[in-house]
């Protein structure tokens, strides 16, 4: 399948790997496809900036909804009316910057090589695939990752896109668009 990938989805894939060691997690998620995406040049980067999304704003929005499998559930607290971006903000006013962050994860070493990607990447990188063939496209871009993010479901990464405000309907259908995404 990476044979099928151009230089920019490539590309992609090394920042998504960049962010995830940056961040000190073990794996390759979606979130990490997702600023990957947004950092790259290319179709997938203009679906997001027109839908007023741009790396700080992504980087922003993934801090607040945090990792809905460690220790602070956003979709559990929203459920329950709390909304974990305010918290955290009144938290790190207070204690300061990464006052909600899972300690065990700050003192961790940061993860050095290859690093393997979650099942539920692995399932955006089948569905660029996938949206590749079904358009006739032959080579994957960051427009088939994308749709193929859109398609895995990951908890991580829809909260985001809830956070963002952003319907997953919608950004699907500017991107089989080619001339909002060209």
């Amino acid at each position: 399948m990476f044979e099928r990938f151009t230089e920019e989805a490539r590309r992609v894939v090394v920042l998504a790997q960049e962010e995830a060691r940056e961040a000190g997690d073990p794996c390759i998620d979606g979130a990490h496809l997702l600023l990957g995406i947004a950092t790259v040049q290319g179709p997938g980067s203009r679906v997001l900036r027109r839908n007023g999304v741009d790396v700080p704003r992504l980087r922003a929005a993934i801090h607040d909804v945090g990792d809905p499998n460690g220790p602070l559930d956003a979709d559990a607290l929203a459920a329950l009316g709390i909304d974990l971006g305010q918290v955290r903000r009144a938290a790190e006013s207070v204690f300061g910057a990464g006052a909600l962050d899972d300690r065990s994860r700050r003192r961790r070493r940061r993860p050095t090589g290859h690093l393997p990607f979650t099942a539920a990447a692995k399932r955006v990188l089948v569905g660029s695939l996938r949206a590749a063939i079904a358009r006739g496209d032959r080579s994957i871009d960051s427009r088939h990752l994308l749709l193929g993010l859109l398609d895995a479901g990951e908890k991580r990464t829809d909260a985001v896109l809830r956070r963002l405000d952003l319907d997953p309907a919608d950004l699907r259908r500017r991107l089989e668009d080619d001339s909002d995404a060209a």
